[in-house]
């Protein structure tokens, strides 16, 4: 977990603030201390939850965004399905290392139907476990496909309601955050669906795709000052023969074995 993150919502908590704490991907919108609402790149957002569940329209939605929430903040399951997405959203937050930076701001129009306390979500977010737990840990919810086996070894697996939906969703393509904004769920319950799946032996081991390299750029060649009329460029120096030459061995000799096994355990902790 966070420490820095959860230090600063327990500080933000006490001076009773008002504003928005970024965090990774994602922020907390607090109000006189207390969390009203919360958002994660790698989570559902509380819009997709809302308009799935019947509780508002996307227009009802977009409106209260622009400031006329009258015909939302009445609706029932609004609350919980807000205390959830903060929730899910918080329990990915908090488990990364980015530095928080808190600016102050207005209330956050959920602030009248939503309203946690920091020290009670940081609780509830450490009782819920280790988030770099087991094979599918929390950074890979968005970097690695959901892969089904393509063969069940075991005759009978007796499966939840939602362990049958992630795994009717999952199509090796699609992440668990992606899974998640498919079928309306959070993306702790899809993650949680998916480590009970692949315990059961119906969903591979991930496999996490691996960030994009930026190409190298290309140094800028070097110049001197020259007089007028002169190209601005270094002269070339003429290489002797004697060293240009490389000695080059006729064969290599086989790698160091134990050296190989060391970079791909370093290599395995990395991914």
């Amino acid at each position: 977990m966070g420490v820095e993150l959860a230090v600063e919502l327990r500080r933000l908590e006490e001076e009773g603030r008002t504003g928005v704490l970024h965090a990774a991907d994602g922020a907390f919108h607090l109000a006189d201390g207390a969390i009203v609402s919360a958002d994660c790149g790698r989570t559902t957002g509380l819009d997709r939850l809302v308009i799935e569940a019947g509780v508002a329209t996307a227009e009802d939605w977009q409106r209260a965004r622009a400031g006329d929430p009258g015909r939302v903040l009445g609706r029932p399951r609004l609350e919980t399905l807000a205390l959830l997405s903060v929730f899910d959203a918080a329990y990915f937050l908090l488990a990364s290392p980015a530095v928080p930076e808190f600016r102050p701001a207005p209330p956050h129009w959920l602030a009248p139907v939503c309203h946690i306390a920091p020290r009670a979500l940081v609780h509830e977010c450490a009782r819920r476990g280790d988030p770099e737990w087991g094979p599918w840990s929390a950074e890979l919810v968005d970097r690695a496909p959901v892969v089904p086996v393509r063969r069940v070894r075991r005759r009978r697996v007796v499966l939840t309601g939602g362990q049958a939906e992630v795994l009717a969703a999952a199509d090796a393509r699609r992440s668990i955050a992606e899974i998640g904004r498919e079928l309306a769920r959070t993306t702790y319950g899809c993650l949680m669906a998916v480590r009970d799946l692949t315990a059961a032996g119906l969903i591979e081991q991930p496999v996490a795709t691996p960030p994009p390299v930026e190409p190298m750029r290309p140094e800028p060649e070097a110049v001197i000052p020259v007089a007028a009329g002169g190209s601005g460029r270094l002269p070339r120096r003429r290489v002797r023969r004697s060293e240009a030459s490389v000695p080059v061995p006729d064969r290599l000799e086989p790698p160091d074995r134990d050296l190989l096994v060391r970079l791909r355990a370093a290599l395995e902790e990395l991914a």
